[in-house]
């Protein structure tokens, strides 16, 4: 391979961070801190078993949640409340170290279609998955982030994923893998497409066959970074504004990131700006079809 094949993989692994685990409210925090101020973005990883205690014993526990406090009175099964409490914490408090203030301080709303984001901070950008025991916050200050997450377990039907899915250079690439290697690059390839369409957000449908990644010969699900995005017929589709990451988390769970630097961008606090510029959405408005993509 030449340098200049390696060029792309090179840039993004500077763009995009490493999730990080955090065992609770007490951290560890300086990780998310220096990927910040270092990339611009961090992720991190915890299970809502390890927020537990603090959901039951947060005295402001009302205040944490702020607008999500109702929903969690709502909410009769235990498991399912808890969990949800647990992820809005995570998030908060994750936003809280990037920033440097207190996690009851910022007030956690939703865009139409349930994206997160924190009012008055439209400089920072934030995204949220969970999945089993598994929760997953996105952190970023220079452009759109999105993370996606799957228990490595979990079993897909390939034929129909792979139409409903995947381009026709993916479905090439995928037919020529074998067994348990032809899920775990399926698996890939759909949380990598769920953290894009969820970074772009503002409720926009983008059908998954109509975008591509890379996909790896032998079918192994990258630990690091990945290149950026593939037209239909295998080609680049975008000039490197967006950079990708594919992780384990825990052993028994995938981890994907969809990461866009509009700009080398502001620091947290500076004045408003808007976090996806036209040339950014360019590629988007190309993609997007007025059909739903499936479920």
């Amino acid at each position: 391979m030449t340098h200049q094949e390696n060029a792309p993989r090179m840039t993004q692994a500077r763009r995009i961070t490493s999730p990080v685990h955090v065992g609770g409210p007490a951290g560890p925090w300086r990780e998310v801190r220096q990927a910040l101020e270092e990339r611009g973005n961090a992720v991190v990883f915890t299970t809502w078993g390890e927020w537990l205690t603090a959901v039951v014993t947060e005295p402001r526990l009302r205040l944490m949640l702020g607008r999500d406090w109702e929903r969690y009175r709502r909410t009769t099964d235990p498991l399912v409340r808890y969990r949800f409490a647990a992820a809005r914490l995570a998030l908060k408090y994750t936003a809280a170290a990037a920033l440097d203030t207190e996690a009851a301080e910022l007030d956690l709303a939703y865009k139409i279609g349930g994206r997160p984001h924190l009012r008055g901070l439209r400089q920072i950008d934030v995204s949220l998955t969970h999945t089993g025991e598994l929760i997953a916050v996105g952190i970023s200050r220079t452009g759109r982030i999105g993370v996606d997450t799957e228990p490595l377990s979990r079993i897909l039907s390939f034929d129909v994923m792979c139409a409903r899915a995947c381009t026709p250079g993916e479905q090439a690439a995928l037919k020529g893998i074998d067994g348990s290697h032809q899920t775990a690059a399926m698996l890939r390839l759909w949380t990598l497409k769920e953290a894009y369409t969820k970074a772009l957000g503002q409720g926009l449908r983008l059908q998954f066959t109509e975008f591509g990644f890379p996909t790896d010969v032998e079918g192994e699900i990258p630990t690091g970074h990945d290149r950026g995005l593939l037209a239909p017929d295998g080609t680049p589709a975008a000039d490197g504004a967006w950079a990708f990451g594919t992780y384990q988390a825990l052993d028994r769970y995938l981890i994907s990131v969809a990461c866009h630097n509009a700009s080398p961008g502001p620091a947290p606090g500076t004045a408003d700006r808007d976090m996806c510029d036209e040339k950014a959405m360019s590629l988007v408005s190309q993609l997007l079809s007025e059909e739903p993509r499936p479920p």
